[in-house]
């Protein structure tokens, strides 16, 4: 019986891949690398093993795994994650993505490599790897550092940008135009589309799946995903751009709705078996004597990578502000080559305008830098130490200057409010404008002239149809209020502010004259096209205005409503969280500290236990000596009992991921004189209007205040700056006894 050799190449290569993995695992290393390694033995430059013997179809299946990955990478995304990086990381990520790059294409010119080789080299240095990164955090133990959120951030800038470099990449290859016009009209294209798809996505889709989620179980979810996911890359590749941006578009749709969470978990499979078949398949490349014949390339390129993205990451974090310490740091952090670089040269081959050697080089480089990179993370303070002494001290001090002007928060002024207001008014209701013309030209046009036969009736139906479409987005483009408050702060402020607010209500306006003036204008000649603008704008303004200024209401309060909803979900949950974690409802347990848990030696301030896993550590049992209501700065020692406060699920999660033992959970303590005990605030204890941190609860009462009850609110874990108030309910655990002669004494 024949078997098709497909088949026989997925065992082979799934099958090399999964002992491979296992030994990587053990070894503690990145997975990625594992995959390449069982590529390159299953591949056909390494004679040993059997080989694949349909490369063209594990070609296609490795293109499949490139569009899981980045769907997968878009689920994680979501737009307003990138508005949150913030400035200091989008700053950095500029300045690195840029000097990288340039650097990157020079270095490829001098060692003789030709425009495309350079282009493409330039390309595949601008991004960093984030599994390595997170790993080399993880198993340093600074995960939690200052420094490594402007790294993560900086990653998330790095992802947008290269996503967006590919596709500048492709589009110059394939139309090999390489003019500054013909680059700026491909970006304007592709910010077009972008924010089109954006806007449309957000509109429609939750909508969609809100509506479809009572017949939808895990099965249709994940099928109806990979559809909109496909679907979104033929639509990606028939308007010129490359499959792997409409996959990430449509994950960021998705992630913006609801159901993400689920979608995430349902598509997690699918990314990991085509993932690691696209790795497998890069591997399956790897050409040992090419690489031998191109080390020094490789050792050039590897140079340029550890020094020019430590220098470039190092200087954009100093320019956005930050000390010279974590510039430093975040600098270290950098220095490697991601996953992206796999792709952006493969993608190089399968066009056709890269080299060979172009792909095992990047291999190469990607390697060593995986290595080195725990070690430039750790040798990072060192760095700095150094740095401090040899570097002037006048250069310091204006460093310090700069760092602390930067960070000096600023209150936003009118203008910037009501510019910034502006502007999203007029780019975004224009891109609509300009979406809903292109789609009258191109399909509703033709569809109408075809079965109307009377020429200037079938063009007069089309621009009906067209400003009947527009009209919300005209109303809100010319009339809609903008900062209201802002913008009359700044009329009565000054006289001087009457001329530039006056011209910014002049420029949306002719904005969208000239827009309703080009859709007229494809079916009509310019003076009937001139007349047809007047009444259109009378119409809209005069006649229609109040309803189209209910109805564009209606279709912002949707988007919003679309847009937020995760957000609203989320906070919603954490709410539901909170009330279920209420003080009185908790349990204390004594859990001992095994000799090998991670817990060991480490401040309670850096193991995060209430931020992890919700509980509370209300004291220490250390031999003979018990410590109440620890210090975030006390450490745990192996055999340490802590009294742990939380529900029964918590504190079942906490044993369970740290591997501790649990001797007991019940709602008393084996040590009678801990315990959950709560107290009124009253005349008597003198807590009123006092903060918690200032009343000296905590070293009075050797306890831990847990939670306050207040009317109806219900606070958990309360912060230091919590101030009591009269009647308050407070809930402590630590020493019952000095909790009770706490509240009954009237000498405080």
């Amino acid at each position: 019986m024949h078997l098709p050799s497909l088949i026989i190449d997925l065992a082979l290569i799934l099958g090399a891949a999964g002992v491979i993995t296992l030994l990587f695992r053990r070894l503690k290393q990145p997975m990625v690398l594992g995959y390449i390694i069982a590529g390159f033995i299953v591949g056909p430059n390494f004679h040993l093993f059997p080989t694949i013997g349909d490369a063209a179809g594990i070609k296609t299946w490795s293109e499949i795994g490139v569009i899981f990955l980045l769907f997968s990478l878009g689920l994680e995304f979501s737009f307003k994650k990138l508005m949150r990086v913030g400035g200091t990381a989008t700053i950095t990520a500029f300045v690195e993505i840029a000097c990288i790059t340039v650097a990157g294409y020079f270095t490829g010119q001098l060692m003789g490599w030709g425009f495309m080789d350079s282009l493409f080299l330039g390309g595949l240095l601008a991004s960093s790897s984030t599994t390595i990164i997170i790993r080399a955090f993880e198993e340093l133990g600074i995960k939690k550092k200052s420094f490594t959120k402007i790294v993560f951030g900086v990653l998330v800038i790095e992802d947008i940008v290269v996503i967006l470099m590919m596709v500048l990449l492709s589009t110059m290859a394939v139309s090999r135009q390489f003019e500054g016009t013909e680059m700026l009209f491909t970006i304007g294209k592709l910010m077009f589309f972008l924010a089109i798809w954006f806007l449309a996505g957000i509109f429609l889709l939750p909508t969609f799946l809100k509506k479809m989620e009572r017949y939808m179980n895990g099965e249709t979810l994940l099928i109806l995903s990979i559809a909109l996911c496909l679907g979104m890359v033929i639509l990606a590749t028939k308007v010129g751009f490359s499959a792997e941006l409409g996959a990430f578009i449509m994950g960021s749709i998705i992630a913006e709705t609801t159901s993400s969470e689920k979608v995430e978990h349902l598509i997690q499979p699918v990314k990991d078996l085509f993932g690691a078949i696209f790795f497998v398949s890069v591997g399956m490349l790897i050409n040992p004597e090419m690489i031998v014949e191109y080390r020094w390339p490789v050792l050039w390129i590897t140079l340029l990578t550890l020094t020019g993205k430590f220098l470039s990451t190092t200087l954009g974090a100093l320019l956005s502000g930050q000390p010279l310490k974590q510039a430093v740091q975040v600098g270290m952090s950098m220095a490697q080559v991601g996953e992206f670089a796999f792709i952006i040269a493969t993608l190089g081959l399968s066009l056709g305008v890269t080299s060979e050697f172009l792909f095992p080089v990047a291999v190469g480089v990607s390697a060593v830098t995986t290595f080195t990179t725990p070690y430039m993370i750790k040798f990072s303070l060192p760095l700095y130490n150094w740095l401090e002494k040899i570097i002037p001290s006048r250069w310091l001090d204006a460093l310090n200057r700069y760092s602390a002007s930067s960070q000096t928060l600023q209150a936003e002024s009118d203008w910037r409010i009501v510019l910034r207001s502006y502007v999203r008014v007029i780019v975004l209701n224009s891109v609509i404008m300009l979406a809903i013309i292109l789609l009258n030209t191109y399909y509703i046009g033709p569809f109408v002239l075809k079965y109307l036969h009377n020429t200037f009736w079938a063009r007069l139906v089309c621009v009906i149809i067209g400003i009947a479409m527009m009209s919300p987005f005209i109303w809100a483009l010319m009339v809609q209020k903008i900062s209201s408050i802002s913008y009359k702060a700044l009329w009565l402020d000054s006289k001087y502010n009457h001329g530039p607010l006056v011209v910014v209500e002049v420029v949306r306006n002719t904005v969208a004259v000239l827009l309703v003036g080009f859709l007229v204008n494809q079916y009509f000649p310019f003076w009937q096209a001139l007349l047809g603008i007047g009444i259109v704008l009378a119409c809209v303004l005069l006649v229609l205005r109040s309803q189209l200024q209910k109805y564009y209401s209606r279709i912002e309060k949707r988007f919003l409503a679309n847009l937020n909803a995760r957000e609203n979900a989320d906070a919603a949950a954490k709410k539901t969280a909170a009330a279920d974690l209420l003080p009185w409802d908790a349990q204390v347990s004594e859990i001992e500290i095994d000799p090998w848990s991670e817990l060991v030696d480490k401040p309670l301030i850096d193991l995060q236990l209430r931020e992890k896993y919700g509980i509370n550590v209300g004291a220490i049992k250390r031999g003979n000596v018990t410590i109440y209501a620890p210090t975030r700065d006390e450490k745990l020692y192996p055999h340490d009992v802590i009294t742990a406060i939380g529900t029964e699920a918590q504190l079942e999660e906490f044993n369970r991921v740290v591997n501790t033992l649990n001797i007991e959970r019940s709602d008393d303590v084996a040590d009678e004189n801990i315990g959950l005990t709560s107290l009124v605030v009253d005349e008597h204890n003198g807590l009123k209007g006092q903060t918690i941190r200032n009343s000296g609860i905590r070293e009075k009462t050797k306890a831990l205040v847990v939670g306050i009850a207040r009317g109806g609110e219900k606070i958990l874990n309360p912060a230091s700056e919590t101030v009591f108030e009269w009647e308050d309910v407070v809930w402590l655990v630590g020493n019952r006894k000095k909790i009770l002669e706490f509240s009954t004494s009237k000498d405080k």
